[in-house]
């Protein structure tokens, strides 16, 4: 079933790749986005964790570090790989799983998460995404973010062709070819945007819930979620918008209201909220 989600997902965001291509070029157009949906396949399978890990400048942790520790223990206790263990040089406190699958999984964690959570919280975060990968969502969020990259930079494309005149050049094309660049150019981010919503909003309640029993107790991922709220605020991260949805907190995250409408994330208020109610039924 996930396999399945996987390349409904490919096949989507190929499709608003495609409407891309027709809108800058015609059927010429078409057979260029086509070429480079395929590319964009076989790299978001087979590379974009390590694209992903690399963007962030991640490194790999001793197996003697206590985060490497940490993690072990509770990979022994939810009976999964272990994964590959990496930290980002970056003050703001996140966290984010990917790969893909749980054989060739990866966590990654902030320097700044390490300096502002304890050990229960840290373990809460860790199950959190452990979560991910015993779900088996980690390559859908991983995929979603390099297409959402690939369709950013298609419509920055079509953007730029309007502007110098460009458009469909079919000759069964009308004179408003500008105009509907223009519209396809602004609609096909948001398009990917709201794929990106609807994967990981529904995702991120399962891996809180999974986290949230798997460290022990779900107020300590509760607690862990409210200081990293408040640190993603203070700690700007120069994050890539395509890569939002992996991260545990919104790299991005802000306090406007429509931003917040439109965030992959849930509200934090919400998710911690429910980790206390999963807290009281056990």
């Amino acid at each position: 079933m996930k396999n399945f989600k996987t390349f409904l997902l490919m096949g989507v965001m190929t499709f608003i790749m495609l409407a891309l291509g027709n809108a800058i070029g015609g059927r010429q157009g078409v057979y260029m986005a086509l070429v480079f949906a395929g590319i964009t396949n076989f790299i978001s399978y087979w590379y974009s964790d390590k694209i992903v890990l690399a963007m962030y400048g991640a490194k790999p942790v001793s197996s003697n570090s206590d985060v490497y520790k940490l993690v072990e223990g509770l990979v022994k206790k939810a009976n999964l790989p272990m994964p590959k263990v990496y930290i980002i040089n970056s003050s703001q406190p996140n966290a984010f799983a990917t790969g893909r699958n749980p054989h060739h999984a990866a966590v990654a964690v902030t320097s700044g998460i390490l300096n502002i959570l304890d050990d229960n919280e840290l373990s809460g975060v860790i199950g959190h995404e452990l979560g991910h990968v015993n779900n088996r969502d980690i390559l859908i969020g991983t995929v979603a973010a390099t297409f959402a990259g690939a369709i950013s930079f298609l419509a920055n494309m079509a953007k730029w062709s309007a502007i110098f005149g460009g458009g469909r050049s079919d000759r069964d094309d009308d004179n408003g070819g500008g105009i509907g660049l223009i519209f396809v150019a602004i609609l096909a981010p948001i398009a990917a945007m709201l794929v990106q919503m609807a994967i990981s909003r529904t995702r991120e309640y399962k891996a809180d819930e999974y986290g949230g029993k798997l460290c022990g107790n779900p107020i300590y991922l509760a607690n862990a979620l409210e200081k990293l709220e408040l640190g993603v605020r203070r700690n700007p991260m120069n994050a890539n918008p395509a890569t939002e949805n992996m991260f545990i907190v919104n790299p991005l995250s802000s306090r406007d209201k429509m931003a917040t409408l439109f965030s992959t994330h849930p509200s934090t208020k919400d998710r911690i909220e429910r980790l206390y109610e999963l807290a009281r039924n056990n």
